[in-house]
């Protein structure tokens, strides 16, 4: 497949700026940027508006640390927020849910800011203040109005860098994430998936879950949350991101004085540390089943390796999964998709949706379905026989039709500065760089029918499976069917 080939053709839609500042002499550095009027000129197909979309203008510090933003015109209000590359992934088995639990304490209080301190500075301002963890990444972010931007880049700056970590709040807080691990375990959906993990990538960082054991939860102490602080927040692993009412020059300004001091790599020690967890996510075909007799309903996950990130295979899979589509009892029945069309008519489940997950280095590709008890048996036989056929029948018409749609989805995630900031952080430290909706536009464009087939090829012929189910399962078929 020459996919990455042909598009490496097209980086000149990449209406991107980049410059270079060394770490702490923020004034000298080279801004380079393509202009507008090239990209027009290379492709005038395109709608205006993908051609109107604001340059994000990218620096990077001679420590490692990047900042990047896009200005919206006509925004009053901003979002800043720090991407970090480091999520559950990272743990060992000794310190895993250390990067949960040190989101829940960054709001706990700093060396400068009580916690009630912290939450009247943000009310006053009007702001919203959050954070999130998942496998791969961690991220503290702020929405707040234009002239507030300096005081929330100090403000996340302090919650991450000088946490206070007191060992009083942090045996309280454990109470409150066992009871949020209660509250997950109850959503069938969060339990299958993190089941699904577990299996699918056993015995590696991707198996474990965000939240942590329970063992974990009770025993982790302030010691350890800091040794993860020191081990996994490094300059070159952090991304400062902000859209809307941003100005470049200063956020790079603020970015150099709250977080200039960040060190860039970790000392000898600290390599062979057992906090320090950089293992390969292998894919193990596999299954786990935890049957519930009383419940008439079966939460199932089946899912088989995808693509990276970078993979020549990731478009085309995103691709495939908008080809495939979802059905939804209470939403009528999806025509898209021969697969969700047989179980729509043959009312084989309650709901059922393609998912594709991207990491680092693989994915996983899948179905998660809500069925009734009695018909697991029917639903998983039309599933692998619609996937077992799908790389010879997808057609033109079906690709065209996904393509609109996968375009549409990309467009509509990136309304709100919220979205645009995401996508900026989350670009940065997954591809290195900010893809243009021109580029992401080109890219689906490009993508043939013979692309498609292939990607499903690679899934689904002759590969091993990995499958989690809840509930009512009994007539769930073996993992050697």
């Amino acid at each position: 497949m020459t996919i990455l080939n042909k598009l490496s053709m097209r980086s000149i839609l990449q209406r991107t700026a980049f410059s270079s500042r060394p770490k702490r002499s923020p004034q000298h550095h080279q801004l380079l940027s393509t202009s507008a009027a090239t990209a027009t000129n290379s492709n005038p197909d395109f709608p205006s508006y993908l051609l109107a979309t604001p340059t994000t203008e990218i620096t990077q510090f001679s420590s490692g640390l990047r900042v990047a933003s896009e200005s919206i015109l006509g925004s009053n209000t901003a979002t800043v927020g720090v991407w970090i590359d480091a999520g559950s992934r990272y743990e060992t088995p000794h310190n895993n849910g250390a990067a949960h639990f040190l989101e829940h304490m960054a709001f706990k209080g700093t060396q400068r800011r009580t916690q009630y301190q912290l939450e009247i500075e943000i009310e006053n301002m009007g702001g919203h203040l959050n954070a999130y963890t998942s496998r791969e990444q961690t991220v503290y972010f702020a929405k707040v109005f234009e002239k507030d931007v300096p005081r929330a880049m100090d403000i996340l700056a302090d919650i991450l860098l000088h946490s206070r970590c007191d060992p009083l709040a942090i045996s309280r807080e454990r109470d409150v994430i066992l009871r949020e691990m209660k509250e997950v375990n109850k959503q069938n959906e969060e339990l299958v998936l993190d089941h699904l993990h577990g299996t699918a990538f056993q015995g590696s960082g991707l198996g474990r879950t965000i939240l942590g054991p329970e063992a974990n939860i009770c025993n982790l102490t302030r010691d350890d949350l800091k040794e993860y602080i020191d081990t996994h927040y490094l300059a070159p692993s952090m991304v400062i991101a902000g859209a809307g009412a941003v100005d470049h020059g200063m956020l790079c300004e603020l970015a150099d004085h709250y977080f200039g001091g960040l060190k860039s790599e970790l000392d000898e020690d600290q390599k062979k540390s057992d906090a320090v967890c950089l293992d390969k996510g292998k894919f193990v075909g596999s299954d786990v089943r935890i049957q519930f007799k009383s419940d008439n309903m079966a939460h199932m996950a089946l899912a088989y390796e995808g693509s990276s990130w970078t993979s020549e295979y990731a478009y085309p899979l995103m691709l495939l999964q908008t080809l495939m589509g979802s059905y939804d009892r209470a939403a009528g029945k999806n025509p898209t998709s021969q697969l969700m069309y047989d179980v729509a008519a043959n009312e084989l489940a309650n709901s059922i949706s393609t998912f594709n997950t991207c990491y680092k280095d693989t994915g996983l590709f899948g179905l998660y379905a809500i069925a009734e008890r009695e018909k697991v048996g029917d639903l998983m036989t039309c599933v692998t026989n619609n996937l077992a056929q799908l790389a010879n029948t997808v057609t033109e018409e079906d690709v065209e039709r996904a393509k609109i749609a996968l375009k549409a989805t990309m467009l509509m995630g990136l309304d709100g500065n919220t979205n645009v900031c995401e996508d900026i952080g989350r670009q940065l430290l997954t591809y290195g760089r900010r893809m243009t909706p021109a580029e992401i536009f080109m890219r689906i464009e490009e993508l043939t029918v013979e692309d498609v087939k292939a990607a499903a090829q690679m899934v689904f012929h002759d590969k091993d499976h990995a499958m989690a189910a809840v509930g009512g399962i009994e007539g769930l078929p073996s993992y050697e069917w």
